[in-house]
């Protein structure tokens, strides 16, 4: 079983839930972070005393207070943790329903697991750590199945994120093609991203740019 855990989660009660799981998994040594810079500063310092984390458990969403952090998401820490320890086992514990999100966490990110939390989250948390460690495969609670196993949102590009995130700010197409530009995305012609914009309308059925917005927001990909 997994010796060395190192919990990111902002909120005691969720952190304290966990305990009952640790024990009855007999994982001895967790440490805990409310705060993503300091999981990574954690798990640093792990890597370089030579004793590194076995698996990372983190949430998606942390409350913002007076601290100044540079990494203020679970996904930005996974990411910056995975180019450090790229095999370290990862299970995000979120309330995130979006299914490009969690998709994007698992083909993006390479997580080992997602877990949402709610009533049935500790054992289904306990059934992930056990099957990540002893079967050294990802673990997929089967309501999420309908979601990883839909192939419609993979051929979505990240050009395709940024045209969405413009056009969801209420930009104009000259307004998009100027930030692009400025941006160094490309491309960044008016003509290419008014095409572009036609093309995601198709793809999603949207009936307008309004209506593709409210899709992008409703599958999470803005």
């Amino acid at each position: 079983m997994f010796h060395k855990v190192l919990v990111a989660e902002d909120f005691d009660c969720i952190s304290m839930g966990m305990v009952h799981v640790f024990e009855e998994l007999s994982i001895s040594e967790i440490h805990y972070s409310k705060y993503c810079d300091d999981a990574f500063l954690k798990i640093k310092r792990a890597l370089r005393d030579k004793s590194p984390y076995d698996l990372l458990i983190s949430d998606l969403s942390f409350k913002a207070d007076h601290w100044e952090n540079k990494l203020n998401t679970g996904d930005e820490l996974i990411a910056a943790v995975k180019k450090m320890q790229p095999e370290i086992k990862t299970i995000v514990f979120s309330t995130e329903d979006k299914s490009y999100k969690i998709k994007s966490l698992f083909y993006d990110l390479g997580i080992n697991s997602y877990v949402p939390k709610g009533r049935n989250s500790t054992r289904q948390l306990k059934t992930a750590i056990e099957s990540i460690y002893s079967k050294d495969e990802k673990f997929v609670p089967r309501e999420l199945h309908p979601i990883l196993n839909d192939k419609s949102l993979i051929e979505i590009e990240p050009y395709d994120i940024s045209v969405l995130n413009a056009l969801s700010k209420g930009l104009l197409l000259n307004e998009i093609a100027s930030e692009f530009k400025n941006s160094g995305i490309i491309p960044n012609g008016c003509s290419s991203i008014e095409k572009r914009i036609n093309n995601l309308r198709i793809y999603f059925k949207a009936r307008n740019s309004v209506h593709l917005i409210a899709i992008a927001k409703d599958l999470g990909l803005v």
